[in-house]
């Protein structure tokens, strides 16, 4: 398949009104874009465009709920409420191409550690996440499948979050911060990222599982999206067509709904 086919399905899938899932490849809409922006700004966007590709992972796919029409309005993707913990399942016990996926729901607030706020959001995900996003846990541990299946009130949180809240240095592992008035027990601190070439912190991060979040935080059934990886980047495309079918096929859509 040539770039430009490749961009057009791309442009397609973003436009698409009927499907209620789309993919988003990061790793091959960004790769197809910068062959035509190399074109005009030359070898060090390029390196800059790599560098964000890199930092994603290539192979990383993002999945989030497609905008509707209704009333003959296009709605906010992310008002839809179509995208379920069923997908996700699917997504996670059906495929042969994925390596890891992981639920995504997020809340933003205030967090409370004694006498320190600080703004930020939690993000409520699944253990896959760290694979995906390429995140290592520097001290302490990740939350576990069992503290997802409790939807327990547990949370690791970036370099950024630790020196806010606990700027005295003090270890933060097993201390209770608030969020939204919600306590949650630090189990967990990321290795520092730093700042991505796009300019953003990526220590300014709060994981808990994705259970807890919907459950106690937001009181929704429903998905923002699904992270997922390919097993290999040369097997994007295999995943894709089947993250697809199987959406489809959750969805009781026919193949003529993606036009």
């Amino acid at each position: 398949m040539n770039g430009t086919n490749l961009f057009k399905i791309a442009l397609r899938a973003l436009n698409n009104n009927k499907l209620r899932a789309f993919l988003t490849m990061l790793g091959i809409i960004i790769g197809v874009a910068s062959v035509i922006t190399m074109l005009a700004i030359g070898q060090g966007s390029k390196k800059s465009i790599q560098a964000q590709i890199s930092e994603m992972g290539s192979n990383m796919i993002m999945i989030h709920p497609g905008a509707d029409m209704r009333g003959g309005v296009r709605q906010d993707p992310s008002a839809m409420q179509t995208l379920k913990l069923t997908d996700y399942e699917a997504l996670r016990n059906e495929t042969n191409f994925l390596a890891a996926v992981s639920p995504n729901v997020s809340s933003s607030g205030q967090l409370i550690a004694g006498n320190n706020n600080y703004p930020s959001s939690v993000s409520g995900v699944g253990t896959d996440y760290l694979e995906i996003r390429q995140l290592s846990v520097e001290n302490g541990e990740m939350f576990t499948e069992a503290d997802i299946q409790t939807s327990a009130k547990v949370c690791v949180i970036g370099k950024t979050i630790q020196d806010n809240l606990f700027p005295g240095g003090e270890d933060p592992v097993g201390r209770i911060i608030r969020f939204n008035q919600v306590p949650f027990r630090v189990v967990g601190v990321l290795k520092s990222k730093g700042y991505n070439s796009m300019g953003m912190d990526q220590d300014d991060v709060v994981l808990a599982p994705y259970s807890t979040v919907m459950k106690r935080l937001l009181a929704q059934t429903y998905l923002s999206g699904i992270f997922a990886s390919a097993l290999t980047e040369d097997m994007t495309d295999n995943a894709t067509d089947e993250i697809t079918e199987i959406l489809r096929r959750n969805h009781k859509l026919k193949e003529s709904d993606d036009a």
